[in-house]
């Protein structure tokens, strides 16, 4: 029987091979295959389009690239990996000797046989990326290039997939959809965010989930230009930050339906420990799941603060948005030799990595989607409990002292001000504990959300 995790990276490997960029038909692609597994609304914004402070580029597209010694022989061949050719490269067509052909040269000296990923998407220019030994192999001479690619006006392509909720206000999940062959960074993140949204539409959550598969940087910029108003309640003036507006006191959740939450996943199938990495708040909501959830997994794991440099949580993050939306990975950014490298290949992910990953944001959004605030409708001492058949409830569980416990708990704490997750943290019992005896108490008639 196929396993979730043999699932996902059977994903992996069908769009390892595509030539993905920030624009271009391999994003269509990669978002065609993904629309097997969900159903996508594909976005298609023209170049020229002023997002923010940006203006989306002129769409890439490459058919062919090689550089040819003079028996015609390829010694470095885009056929043979999209990571040869430097991502967004002008189209050439030259015979030069390789003194000048170094210039255009990308490799890795302390890593010899890898071939780097390169790019230049907002400078004209040119290039080849191969590996050390295959330029120490090329004997000085003339030298065939050749770059059959185009930069032309034409569309940035993301898409969403929306798990609907029992609220209309949002959590984003997003990943980046931009790199080329690259297992890790990006394509287990692709992989994970897929079955995520596949899991949660059979729970019917709360939340509402709102998963975008863009290119990163530009991508997730373009949204927020198209989606202001959804994530702060107001359009920005003329491109600028718009300020996120506030909810007023006792305004419930889901008035003026917007984005609440947000996780940003990358580098996702990796073997090393989970890293998580917190929004520029550091004390979101989100934030606060995340700790609990990996803290109670005993899973070994990594909380990073913020910084303004890694993924797209940097986008959303940005002052002007200010929203609570963290990054989930494995090895962080950076955090690998094989980052951003060959290596970074199909070997290098593995399918319970994946599942791991996965199995944490389940947990994680779980929570989230169970995290309410109650009052208690009898505040005047302790309620009796017993007339009311909830101890009886607990006749025969295992856990009946600690339910009973966490009943005493919720009514302590449920003043309207303290969440379900405070509950937990402050008590030190399990939130699912806590969660089921808020359930229990509510369906009693003794709080109410």
């Amino acid at each position: 029987m196929t396993t979730t995790g043999e699932e996902m990276y059977a994903l992996v490997e069908r769009l390892y091979p595509l030539c993905r960029s920030i624009t271009g038909d391999g994003v269509r692609a990669t978002l065609e295959i993904v629309g097997e597994y969900l159903p996508l609304q594909v976005h298609e914004v023209p170049t020229g389009t002023q997002v923010l402070d940006w203006t989306v580029p002129q769409e890439w597209n490459i058919r062919d690239a090689y550089i040819a010694d003079t028996a015609g022989n390829r010694v470095v061949d885009f056929a043979a990996s999209s990571l040869h050719v430097l991502g967004y490269s002008v189209p050439v067509s030259a015979t030069m000797p390789l003194a000048e052909l170094r210039g255009h040269l990308h490799t890795l000296p302390d890593h010899p046989t890898w071939v780097p990923y390169r790019t230049s998407y907002y400078q004209p220019e040119w290039g080849f990326c191969l590996a050390q030994e295959t330029l120490d192999a090329m004997p000085d001479g003339e030298y065939e290039v050749r770059i059959d690619s185009t930069l032309a006006d034409g569309h940035l392509t993301y898409a969403e997939h929306v798990v609907p909720g029992q609220v209309a206000d949002e959590v984003i999940v997003s990943c980046h959809v931009c790199h080329p062959s690259l297992a890790n960074d990006n394509l287990a993140g692709i992989a994970v965010a897929t079955f995520l949204a596949r899991a949660l539409a059979e729970r019917t959550p709360w939340y509402t989930y709102r998963f975008l598969f863009a290119p990163g940087t530009i991508g997730a910029i373009t949204w927020l230009a198209r989606n202001a108003e959804r994530v702060n309640g107001v359009s920005p003036a003329h491109g600028g930050p718009p300020g996120r507006a506030k909810r007023s006191a006792g305004e419930e959740p889901g008035a003026g339906a917007r984005v609440e939450h947000g996780l940003v996943l990358a580098c996702a199938g990796d073997p090393g420990h989970l890293t998580y990495k917190q929004s520029r708040r550091g004390d979101a909501e989100i934030d606060r799941v995340m700790r609990h959830v990996l803290v109670a997994s005993e899973r070994p794991h990594h909380v990073a603060e913020f910084t303004p440099y890694g993924y797209d949580e940097r986008q959303f993050c940005s002052p002007g948005f200010d929203l609570g939306v963290g990054s989930l990975s494995r090895t962080p950014y950076a955090g690998y030799p094989e980052y951003h490298t060959s290596a970074d290949n199909l070997d290098f992910v593995t399918p319970k990595a994946m599942a791991d990953t996965l199995a944490v944001c389940s947990e994680a959004f779980a929570v989230l989607d169970r995290n309410r605030r109650y009052v208690n409708l009898s505040p005047y001492g302790e309620p009796q409990l017993g007339r009311r058949g909830l101890y009886d409830s607990l006749g025969g569980r295992s856990d009946a002292k600690q339910a009973q416990t966490a009943m005493l708990w919720v009514l302590s704490l449920s003043d309207g001000e303290h969440s379900l997750l405070d509950v937990a943290e402050r008590s030190g019992l399990p939130f699912d504990t806590v969660a089921a005896a808020a359930d229990a108490l509510h369906g009693a008639g003794l709080i109410k959300a």
